[in-house]
């Protein structure tokens, strides 16, 4: 990693401590204030973000080799990591001076659920009011601001609106089987207002501000070259777990060294070879349509549908070196000391989440052979 984009060194240099805190984080149910002290010194929430209020503007492939790091050691971190950055490109789609207001303190950090909630927000002089009750808002415990996407009353507008943290109600939900460092937890919003200026149309060029090429993508479409990172981090420390240990190692009522079980050591290579074929169909796929959007201004409906299908893929593919190496590593695996447990439960809840369903691989499909896709991707 000698040629890696700088933010993918730093991230490489949190691993002591992510791997100190790992029991911790896990425990907490929520990173711990050591990590959030380090993501923040590191700017590592500011990676999406406009340069015009300090952020880095990383190109996607930097973007998913920077989650990738970070997950290697901590896949909980990662995705705190990478659901805070796409939500701060709403920087882009808000007026500078209200961007600088919500992003520009080293505390401003966002988070919210997912499109398609409760509710509709009722137009009133000056902006809107609204409530709702939303899941899954990742990284929610070191956020200060929080957002909804709700349908406008008598519209088919879809808005996001972003409030203070102090103004709702969090519910301590996230008890899960992975990720569980996450506090993907729930917030509850009565009867409040919110500003216009505090209010977009995610992702439409109408209300983007900022020309770079970053935001010729989707926050969606980041959201899955980040979480394929995750995916891939995840895979990447447990395969390096495994080839960490001991060259003596045998199995119960084997004959000879795991390492000079030919099984092994086929099944091992097949997994790398997963784990680096899928991770550079990713970062091809990345980088191609980023330099089709310098020079033509968009994507295409291909482009979108291949960032799909090549972000979807390096989840799956990781889920299934994970699940096999986890398997050759026998009954000590199992243990909450060794380093393997946890990344199997990270890596089935990150494939359960939307990035990784099946169904997408059948909504690219359709794309390739001229039809229009059943479902949203």
């Amino acid at each position: 990693m000698t040629d890696a984009h700088p933010q993918v060194k730093r991230a490489l240099a949190l691993h002591p401590l992510l791997k100190q805190d790992g029991d911790e984080v896990n425990h907490r149910r929520e990173l711990t204030p050591a990590i959030v002290k380090a993501l923040k010194d590191g700017e590592f929430f500011r990676m999406l973000q406009p340069r015009s209020i300090g952020g880095m503007e990383l190109k996607p492939s930097d973007f998913a080799r920077v989650t990738e790091a970070v997950s290697t050691a901590d896949g909980s971190t990662a995705w705190v990591v990478c659901q805070s950055n796409g939500c701060s490109m709403s920087a882009a789609y808000l007026d500078p001076p209200v961007a600088k207001e919500i992003f520009g303190p080293v505390d401003g950090i966002l988070a919210w659920g997912p499109a398609g909630g409760p509710g509709e927000a009722e137009p009133v002089p000056g902006g809107y009011c609204i409530s709702g009750t939303w899941r899954f808002a990742s990284g929610s415990q070191n956020a200060t601001w929080l957002g909804a996407h709700m349908k406008v009353a008598g519209t088919k507008e879809i808005r996001t609106m972003l409030f203070p943290k102090s103004s709702i109600q969090m519910v301590d939900i996230w008890h899960t089987l992975g990720l569980r460092g996450t506090a993907s937890n729930e917030y509850v919003v009565k009867d409040l207002f919110v500003p216009t200026e505090r209010t977009m149309l995610r992702d439409e060029a109408v209300d983007r501000r900022e020309d770079g090429p970053l935001y010729r993508f989707g926050s969606s479409q980041l959201y899955s070259a980040g979480f394929a990172g995750v995916g891939l981090g995840i895979a990447r420390g447990l395969i390096d777990a495994f080839l960490e240990l001991p060259a003596t190692k045998v199995s119960r009522g084997a004959a000879k060294p795991l390492r000079e079980n030919n099984v092994v050591q086929s099944q091992l290579a097949q997994c790398e070879a997963k784990w680096y074929s899928a991770r550079a169909f990713l970062h091809n796929t990345l980088d191609e349509i980023y330099e089709y959007v310098i020079q033509h201004g968009e994507m295409t409906e291909r482009h979108a549908a291949m960032m799909r299908l090549a972000s979807t893929w390096a989840i799956n593919q990781s889920r299934e070196a994970v699940n096999t190496m986890f398997h050759c590593a026998g009954s000590m695996a199992v243990f909450e000391v060794q380093p393997f447990e946890r990344r199997l439960r990270d890596i089935h809840t990150v494939s359960q989440q939307s990035q990784g369903r099946q169904l997408h691989y059948e909504s690219v499909g359709q794309i390739m052979l001229g039809l229009p896709p059943e479902n949203q991707f």
